[in-house]
């Protein structure tokens, strides 16, 4: 019980590096064309291309829940439900608190909460694929937090 534990905190904390990762050489790479109208508006849809990365993120959860089903992988469960539960928790931090998606959240405004929108702002602010920074959600650089007090 206690690795399976384990291996969901492990997974969780794992997918804030492969958040940063993709972010930064996939979105802001090869699949820019995706990611593109993230930072640069240029429809009317609620949607944009960049729900993709949800996506696939949603499909290598489901992989993993059906590994642990068909007895293939015994910490298939943990890793599936570490991999959900980051990506709910980035759904909620990054496209309804940041971004207002659901008009919810608005007034969180303690010093982890501004210095999370200020460094997506920072992020944001380039409006192309090159010369990005703070490509992570949940993990702020420390100049974040000392802006924000």
């Amino acid at each position: 019980m206690w690795i399976h534990i384990l291996v969901f905190v492990l997974t969780f904390f794992l997918m804030e590096f492969m958040a940063w990762f993709t972010h930064k050489y996939i979105m802001h790479g090869f699949l820019w064309s995706l990611h593109s109208d993230h930072h640069r508006k240029y429809h009317d849809s609620w949607f944009e291309r960049n729900d993709a990365f949800f996506i696939f993120y949603a499909l290598v959860s489901i992989g993993f829940f059906l590994l642990w089903k068909y007895q293939y992988l015994e910490i298939g469960l943990a890793i599936g439900i570490g991999i959900f539960a980051y990506g709910l928790t980035y759904f909620l931090v990054h496209d309804i608190f940041i971004h207002q998606r659901f008009k919810i959240f608005r007034n969180a405004n303690n010093r982890y909460a501004r210095a999370v929108r200020r460094a997506h702002k920072m992020h944001h602010k380039h409006i192309g694929k090159e010369h990005g920074e703070c490509f992570g959600m949940l993990v702020v650089p420390l100049k974040y937090f000392r802006d924000s007090k």
